[in-house]
């Protein structure tokens, strides 16, 4: 009854979803979906887009407004802040340190203060501010490295930047426009899988571009990513 946003797993086991603007608990063999706590109630244009679990096990997701309107352990939700355009990719630094974050309309990839005992954020800041042809920041993950890829929306590409220089390293290019997201897995996490969409795209569109919506595998990136986080509540 709801797009699933973002999918992680959960150290009780299964896995935790965001299912519009709910968070929900998901047992996969029993086909079974239970809310774990809603938020934004009063706000019926609204769902949750991406998230991910912290080194700690706390579940961060952000939300959106729909362009469309279609038919923490102990279960409490921090709001960190407001204002936001379209909520997206999101991950941490190997020592925990440091937030990064993406509103895919500021077309920055931005980064906090991080403190994993209590989850709070501050002195927020860019590190990155996107070229034209790269469009869109989206999804997000970072590797063994230190080192961030971001998928871009409309930009037909991944990209991995440097937090410490605020430089582009490297651009993967794909055969379609509309990359959304990214993330590492395989056996030892050298495999890069790229998420992709339809939206907006027209049947001339189409016909130029028959993978859009795959899901595509990058592999020989030289690079490993890093486990998921498991959710602890």
């Amino acid at each position: 009854d709801a797009p699933v946003s973002s999918v992680a797993l959960r150290k009780s086991g299964d896995y935790v979803i965001t299912l519009g603007t709910r968070f929900a608990a998901l047992k996969w063999k029993e086909e079974l979906v239970t809310t774990i706590t809603q938020v934004d109630k009063d706000k019926a244009n609204t769902r949750f887009n991406d998230g991910k679990v912290d080194p700690a096990g706390r579940y961060f997701a952000g939300t959106m407004a729909e362009e469309i309107r279609p038919a923490v352990p102990d279960l409490s939700v921090v709001r960190h802040f407001d204002q936001v355009d379209i909520s997206n990719g999101l991950d941490w630094s190997l020592d925990h340190k440091t937030f990064f974050y993406i509103d895919s309309l500021s077309y920055s990839v931005d980064a906090f203060d991080y403190d994993l005992q209590t989850g709070k954020i501050g002195n927020r800041r860019s590190i990155y501010k996107l070229e034209k042809e790269e469009s869109i920041p989206d999804g997000m993950s970072i590797d063994t490295e230190g080192k961030l890829w971001v998928a871009c929306y409309d930009g037909g590409r991944v990209i991995r930047l440097d937090p410490e220089t605020g430089k582009r390293l490297q651009t993967v290019k794909l055969p379609v426009d509309k990359t959304t997201s990214c993330c590492f897995g395989g056996n030892d996490y050298s495999e890069m899988y790229v998420t992709t969409a339809t939206d907006g795209m027209d049947k001339e569109w189409l016909s130029r571009q028959p993978q859009a919506g795959g899901i595509f595998k990058i592999t020989g990136l030289g690079v490993k990513g890093v486990p998921p986080y498991p959710f602890a509540g």
